[in-house]
């Protein structure tokens, strides 16, 4: 029986050059210059002669363009990489434009990863690259690119602070968006404008951006990474809520998709996660959690500091949840999330300690209880009329005497909440019969 032959698959020569590159890469020596490599890559990329291959032609060079970033990345060469872009522009000519906002993106995402570059530098040289590829866009009349960069740029202005500008964009382009019904941008967007009304503490528009995002997520497929981060935005505005217990649930979400993803993100989010639990009462099941199988890859001085906190808590010792946090202050106080809800469990701490100190007096010297609990004296009677003004403690503070008068907690008087109950009836009563009488005179 005769068997056909097919014949072998025909390689394009700008493939095999591409091969030589990457042996050059593989071959070089940490030291080494990159020169010859990053050379290889630019010629595979400016090439533009025609033939039928073009599909093989195009793979390779977007393959190109992205060994070459890469090495830029490596190597620290922040400039060559953010000028990458605007050499491209002939060869995104050719390209659908689906597959050219992809190129942009990963290319703009790729400067956050230059070693030489601190966060700050890394995030402005972003910002300029959207800012630059958004111009192009317009002229080129590329919208669909042009939304997507425009909304990785109010991404990149919330991560700078830069809460109002980027409030502004997400406004306009949500105007935009909602015409086409770009499901998949619409998620993004909504996601960043949680972000955004969550850092001007607008705490209900928060909400309702992320139950937006929420919604729509549920009518298509997001990525894994978008839908944790929808979770992770849930567990942060339920903490807000001192909803503990729903945002460790949120949290567990979150961290079981990120630990796969992304290192840095994951770590985050399993220490929201540990708060969480040491905020909702259970400091004890802390140490748990980190040994478990997920956690291990973590262990490190950020689970250290999370141990600490949790130990502090579990014993009610104000002195070492405050040695804690001062010892561990770049892992604990540096995250404004884990400041502010460290914040909450430090005050809770002190109520509690207080009203443990005070209970067995009448009349207490100020300056003794700040002895006992061992704070600054002014401290504790600022705290202590902040208690007084929250109906949390009963009493007065003498201040000509220095001390706290403390009074027993007052009764609710039965007679009292019956008799407005049986003079709210006979208002009712007495409305009654005014309605009839009008009637009858009617």
């Amino acid at each position: 029986m005769d068997v056909e032959m097919s014949e072998p698959e025909q390689v394009h020569p700008l493939q095999t050059q591409f091969e030589d590159a990457e042996d050059i890469v593989s071959t070089m020596l940490s030291n080494a210059s990159p020169d010859a490599a990053i050379q290889s890559f630019q010629t595979i990329i400016s090439y533009d002669g025609e033939d039928a291959m073009l599909e093989q032609v195009q793979r390779v060079k977007e393959h190109s363009i992205y060994k070459l970033a890469q090495l830029y990345i490596q190597f620290g060469r922040e400039k060559e990489l953010a000028t990458l872009l605007q050499s491209l522009r002939p060869f995104f000519a050719t390209l659908a434009r689906a597959k050219t906002g992809k190129i942009v993106r990963t290319v703009i995402d790729m400067v956050a990863k230059v070693k030489v570059l601190d966060a700050e530098k890394a995030l402005q040289l972003q910002a300029e690259l959207c800012l630059d590829s958004i111009e192009w866009c317009k002229q080129e009349k590329h919208a669909f690119l042009r939304q997507r960069v425009e909304a990785r740029l109010a991404s990149i202005y919330f991560q700078q602070d830069k809460f109002q500008p980027a409030l502004d964009l997400i406004t306009e382009l949500l105007r935009e968006i909602k015409k086409l019904d770009d499901k998949q941008l619409l998620v993004e967007i909504h996601l960043v404008e949680s972000k955004l009304h969550h850092a001007l503490r607008n705490v209900p528009k928060a909400k309702a951006a992320l139950t937006a995002a929420r919604s729509i997520s549920n009518t298509i497929y997001v990525v894994p990474r978008t839908q944790a981060q929808i979770d992770q935005m849930s567990g942060i505005l339920h903490a807000e809520e001192s909803d503990y217990k729903t945002a460790y649930s949120y949290f567990f979400e979150a961290f079981e998709a990120l630990a796969t993803l992304d290192e840095a993100e994951g770590l985050k989010c399993l220490k929201y996660m540990l708060l969480a639990k040491i905020a909702s009462g259970g400091a004890s099941e802390v140490a748990l959690i980190i040994n478990s199988k997920q956690a291990m890859k973590y262990i490190g001085i950020d689970l250290e500091a999370m141990q600490a906190v949790a130990r502090a808590h579990e014993q009610r010792s104000l002195e070492q949840f405050e040695a804690a946090t001062k010892k561990y202050a770049p892992q604990l106080v540096e995250d404004g999330l884990i400041k502010k809800h460290l914040g909450k469990l430090y005050e809770q701490l002190l109520e509690s300690n207080l009203i443990k100190i005070i209970q067995p007096f009448s009349c207490v010297e100020i300056a003794h209880v700040a002895k006992l609990i061992k704070l600054p004296l002014l401290q504790i009677e600022l705290k202590l009329s902040q208690m007084i003004l929250d109906h949390k403690l009963h009493g007065i503070l003498d201040q000509g005497k220095g001390q706290l008068i403390v009074y027993d907690s007052p009764t609710e008087d039965k007679t009292y909440t019956s008799g407005l109950g049986v003079i709210e009836n006979v208002g009712n009563i007495v409305d009654n019969l005014f309605q009839h009488a009008d009637k009858l005179h009617v």
